[in-house]
Order: C-alpha cells, then sequence, then structure tokens
C-alpha cells in the first residue's frame, strides 16, 4: 500500500490495517521459521509496511493534538 493511500485513510481504518498486517508478518513469520515460505524478501516489505502505517498514524495524532491545542 502507498504512503499516499494511507494518508487518505481514518486513523480507525490506518488501525485496522495495521492490525491485519501485524497479524500476516507473524504468519509469515512463521512460515519462514519452519522452511514453508519461498519468498523471503516478503518479510521485508511487511516490516516496511508496518513502520508506514506507524509514522502516518503518529502524524494524524500529532496533527489531531496540535490542532486541538491552538483553539
Amino acid at each position: 500500500m502507498k504512503a499516499q493511500d494511507v494518508w487518505e485513510m481514518t486513523p480507525d481504518e490506518i488501525q485496522n490495517r495495521l492490525d491485519d498486517t501485524h497479524a500476516e508478518y507473524f504468519n509469515l513469520r512463521f512460515q519462514f521459521s519452519t522452511g514453508q515460505m519461498r519468498n523471503s524478501s516478503r518479510l521485508s516489505q511487511m516490516r516496511r509496511e508496518i513502520a508506514r502505517l506507524n509514522t502516518i498514524l503518529r502524524a494524524k495524532q500529532l496533527q489531531k493534538t496540535q490542532g486541538q491545542g491552538t483553539e
């Protein structure tokens, strides 16, 4: 998922996507450790996806709190 797509999501949608991504990452790690995984680069893609989601979610939270502080 591209960062632009994530910026258009609401914080709740981002959190749901983050939960799904964490679950998928857990399953991929399990597959990797048991030797069932063929494409190990998917692990690093998932880590980057999780980092991207966390970064944008935090930025949205900061925007919200800064917006409330100026009122």
